[in-house]
């Protein structure tokens, strides 16, 4: 017997290793308190999460910009970083470098979100770093020139980008002129040339205040004093109370339209589709989100099938439905919106197609296997989408925005699990009703506008690119 067949008959085999048993997964529930400040904390331990996230809601909506300084809200959330009475702006830059953090800051209507991440080991050092710039921030006049005049150079760009365009006429035409979300989230050329120090002083100091302001913070916390922590940095910012602000109703004209954005000799058309419905505080929400993903959540949604795979007319199409405001009084609003690009020609066509996909699917409605396919995506993959602790941190920071509970995203996957076909039928249908969509599209007028007329989904009018 040669030596191989030895050894071969000398081994020792073991059965193929099996998968165990999946463990239960829920979205983590956060701990909620105030500080003697009166800011609201919410935290959450996630062990193995050495790099802990911290978001901080302010109370700066969009609306609370006076009146002529549209961008101002975006401005001051920029220049929160740019230096504070201790520290020059390099200097609070070397700071947060040698923290190895990341600090970022945006404005939206909701509200102002700052949103820091750090390592467990240099939480202290980094908080009391964003306490200074929110407890006193420079507003250097340099400094606020400096980002107006950057923020001035990007709007040409965001114009010429034909997605960001749409977005911008599509709100446009849905909310009424004085509405604050008919005008550009971060301002126009217009608003932003008017922005000053004193005006984003004077914005900070009537709307920035621990009282009305909430941190989410989310990591691994062994170890950490949490409670000392934040007692010696966000809890050292003081202000006075105030008030909430009361939260108008959003009202929008969906009537079905067709508006052009001409760009002339443009090959393709960006199309975006939409009308304000529901946000997450209807009861509908769970069904909504269900019923659009089969319609245009992923690669092998209805939308994808025909206009991608069947006729080739685009990369992707998308459907979604993102909130904009929401109140507890029910007075906010979430855009449902179809989104995508289709080569020049086929513009004409492919919304024809788009518009059969609609029809068909309030006639027959949506199948068993459509359904079952997008619970599996939607609350399998959350596991995975929760990952980090950043992404934890800013789905507790949008609950709290939206005045929803802490257990709200939790409950969203098991009602999800529990919708039925007719359930999202139901609401995708009403979501996306075919008479009640307002279409831009970016393209070349000249070409697209007839075909576009034909299909009687609307009246059709062009505006310049």
């Amino acid at each position: 017997m040669s030596d191989a067949a030895v050894s071969l008959t000398s081994m020792e085999f073991h059965p193929q290793p099996r998968a165990g048993t999946p463990k239960p997964w829920a979205f983590p529930a956060p701990e909620r308190g105030t500080l003697d400040n009166g800011l609201t904390v919410l935290r959450c331990h996630r062990p193995g999460q050495q790099v802990v996230a911290v978001d901080i809601s302010l109370a700066a909506p969009l609306e609370a910009e006076p009146e002529g300084l549209d961008g101002v809200a975006t401005i001051m959330s920029r220049a929160l970083s740019e230096g504070t009475d201790k520290y020059s702006a390099e200097e609070f830059a070397a700071e947060l470098e040698r923290c190895g953090a990341t600090l970022d800051a945006h404005a939206d209507h909701p509200g102002v979100r700052v949103s820091l991440e750090v390592p467990v080991s240099r939480l202290a050092k980094a908080l009391g770093l964003v306490a200074e710039a929110l407890r006193a921030p420079a507003f250097a006049d340099s400094e606020v020139e400096r980002l107006v005049r950057n923020r001035l150079d990007e709007i040409p760009h965001e114009l010429a980008n034909p997605a960001r365009r749409a977005a911008m006429q599509l709100s446009k035409e849905l909310f009424p002129a004085a509405s604050r979300m008919s005008r550009p989230r971060q301002g126009t050329e217009e608003t932003v040339a008017r922005i000053d120090a004193a005006a984003v002083r004077a914005f900070y100091e009537a709307h920035v205040r621990p009282a009305t302001a909430t941190a989410v913070v989310v990591g691994d916390l062994t170890g950490v004093d949490l409670d000392a922590v934040l007692a010696d940095t966000l809890g050292a910012w003081t202000g006075d109370t105030a008030a909430p602000r009361p939260v108008p109703p959003v009202t929008a004209d969906d009537t079905g339209r067709v508006v052009i954005v001409d760009r002339p000799g443009a090959v393709q058309t960006q199309l975006l589709i939409g009308r304000i419905g529901p946000d997450r505080h209807d009861r509908v929400w769970p069904a909504q989100v269900l019923g659009t993903y089969c319609l245009g959540g992923t690669l092998t949604s209805r939308l994808d099938r025909v206009l991608r795979e069947e006729k080739g007319y685009t990369y992707g199409v998308r459907a979604f439905g993102q909130v904009l405001r929401s109140g507890p009084e029910g007075n906010g609003a979430a855009m449902l919106a179809i989104s995508g690009s289709v080569d020049t020609p086929n513009t004409g066509p492919a919304l024809g197609d788009l518009w059969k996909v609609l029809r068909t699917l309030a006639a027959e409605g949506l199948t068993d296997a459509e359904r079952e396919t997008a619970v599996q995506n939607l609350v399998g993959v959350a596991p995975l989408k929760y990952e980090t602790a950043a992404s934890v941190a800013g789905t507790l920071a949008d609950q709290v925005e939206q005045h929803l509970p802490d257990d709200f995203q939790a409950q969203l996957y098991a009602r999800l699990a529990e919708t039925g076909t007719v359930e999202a039928t139901a609401a995708v249908v009403s979501a996306f009703p075919v008479d009640r969509l307002v279409t831009v599209l970016v393209g070349d007028a000249a070409q697209i506008k007839e075909p576009v007329e034909a299909l009687g989904i609307g009246e059709v009018t062009v505006v310049s690119g």
